[in-house]
C-alpha cells in the first residue's frame, strides 16, 4: 500500500482494520481532545469499537461512499484523515480529520488533506468538496482556511453533542478554485 511523506517524519498510509489496536492507542491519548468536538471518541471506546468503524470505513471505500487515512509520526498512529462522505454521482464529498494533541500544530492535517484534495479533484474527479466543524472546534476551521476553503455558512445548532446543540460551520472548495489557488503557488516569486 501507499505510505506519503508528510515531512518531519510523518506519513500519510491507509488505515484498515488490522490497524485497530494502534487506533485505539491513538484515540486513547486524545480522548478528552478529540472528544470536545467529535464523536469519535465515544464511538471508539475498546476494540471491539475501533474494528466496527475501521470495518465501516473499508466497506464505505468498497462502496466508493468514503475512505480512512492514517497519519504516522515518527512509526506512530497520531490521526486520520477522512473522506465521510463520497458522492461520485454527484461531484461531492465530505472531507474531515482529528489528531491527537502530540501531533498538533505542526501542519500534518493541512499537509495530508492537500495531497488528498489534489487525489479527490484530479485523479476521482470531485467538483465540491466540503469541510464541518463545530463553530467551537478553531483547529478544524484552520485546517479549511489553510485549505483555502470559503465558509458556506452556519446551521445554528443542528448537531447534538454530548447533550449539547452545537453550531456546525460549513466551509467548502471547488475544483476550479483549487487547482487556480495551486497554480498560484506554484508560479515563483517576481
Amino acid at each position: 500500500m501507499y505510505a506519503i511523506s508528510l515531512g518531519e517524519g510523518a506519513e500519510l498510509r491507509p488505515l484498515e482494520v488490522w490497524h485497530a489496536e494502534e487506533l485505539l492507542a491513538d484515540i486513547d491519548r486524545g480522548r478528552e481532545s478529540i472528544g470536545r468536538h467529535i464523536a469519535l471518541a465515544d464511538v471508539i471506546r475498546d476494540l471491539d469499537g475501533a474494528r466496527a468503524y475501521l470495518r465501516s470505513y473499508a466497506d464505505k471505500r468498497a462502496a466508493d461512499a468514503g475512505s480512512l487515512h492514517g497519519v504516522w509520526l515518527d512509526g506512530r498512529l497520531v490521526g486520520g484523515l477522512l473522506f465521510r462522505t463520497w458522492d461520485t454521482a454527484q461531484g461531492v464529498c465530505e472531507a474531515g480529520c482529528w489528531l491527537e494533541p502530540a501531533a498538533a500544530g505542526r501542519g500534518l492535517a493541512t499537509r495530508g488533506m492537500r495531497i488528498l484534495l489534489d487525489w479527490a479533484f484530479d485523479e476521482r474527479g470531485m467538483h465540491r468538496v466540503e469541510w464541518h466543524a463545530s463553530s467551537a472546534n478553531e483547529a478544524s476551521i484552520n485546517v479549511a482556511r489553510r485549505l483555502g476553503m470559503t465558509r458556506d455558512g452556519v446551521l445554528r445548532e443542528n448537531h447534538p453533542h454530548r447533550g449539547v446543540r452545537t453550531d456546525t460551520e460549513v466551509w467548502s472548495v471547488l475544483a476550479p478554485e483549487w487547482r487556480a489557488a495551486r497554480a498560484r503557488t506554484a508560479q515563483p516569486d517576481h
